[in-house]
């Protein structure tokens, strides 16, 4: 689908990758966005002509995401990309982290695409976005309960991938290197910022790009993937 004249449903997008989005998206046409957030106190924009609504989403709370649907029934386009980052190897990572990654970076994703999926055939189709990232493809032990969750997330999107296919939905997966977010502030590694990041997005989706690699890193580790995924994945153990 093309983004211009869509009606955009973003998450997370108080911060980071979601809020350069909103601007991102405004700039390509997008002719309303609702821009979801856990809390919208901080949820002002300069979108140019676009119509910005902002929506309270937890969407680790299904009640909510439920309501939501109500509330956001135009929607044509879903960008799912609310994520929680837990520190800790897999041997020392807490249960109630590891509860806290799926329950938002899995059943969140899932219970958004699943509500929506409805709402965007009934509106002539569109498309959802599934932010994931390259730990999907190779872990570094460090983000173990976020490595898995991501994972899950990714083997989801190919599932709905396959599910909606006669529905006229795209499904695109997006998997971001290190980006320049609050998440990665204390990560000391080189980084692409947010708005490049969104725009690169912005172009997959444009493009129809089914797998979107938005940032230098990206492309060069998913080169490195693609010719030795074992190479990679003994790379990033080391990380």
């Amino acid at each position: 689908m093309k983004v211009k004249d869509a009606v955009v449903l973003i998450t997370g997008s108080s911060r980071g990758i979601g809020r350069a989005l909103v601007g991102a998206l405004a700039e390509a046409g997008a002719r309303k966005i609702y821009a979801s957030a856990r809390d919208i106190a901080g949820l002002n924009f300069d979108a140019g002509n676009a119509e910005i609504v902002p929506l309270q989403l937890d969407i680790s709370d299904h009640n909510r995401v439920r309501a939501v649907v109500n509330a956001a029934n135009d929607v044509t386009l879903l960008f799912n990309n609310a994520g929680v980052l837990d520190f800790g190897d897999i041997l020392n990572v807490s249960f109630d982290q590891l509860r806290r990654n799926v329950d938002v970076n899995f059943y969140g994703t899932l219970a958004m695409a699943r509500h929506f999926t409805p709402v965007i055939e009934g509106n002539g189709g569109g498309a959802i976005v599934n932010t994931l990232t390259l730990l999907s493809l190779a872990s570094m032990p460090g983000f173990a309960a976020y490595n898995a969750s991501k994972a899950a997330a990714w083997s989801m999107t190919l599932s709905l991938r396959a599910s909606v296919s006669t529905k006229n939905i795209d499904v695109h997966g997006v998997f971001p290197g290190a980006v320049d977010t609050d998440m990665l502030s204390g990560v000391d590694i080189p980084k692409t910022s947010a708005a490049d990041v969104a725009q690169a997005i912005v172009n997959g989706v444009n493009d129809g790009t089914e797998d979107i690699f938005p940032d230098p890193m990206s492309i060069d580790i998913y080169e490195a993937w693609c010719k030795d995924h074992k190479g990679v994945e003994k790379q990033f153990a080391q990380m």
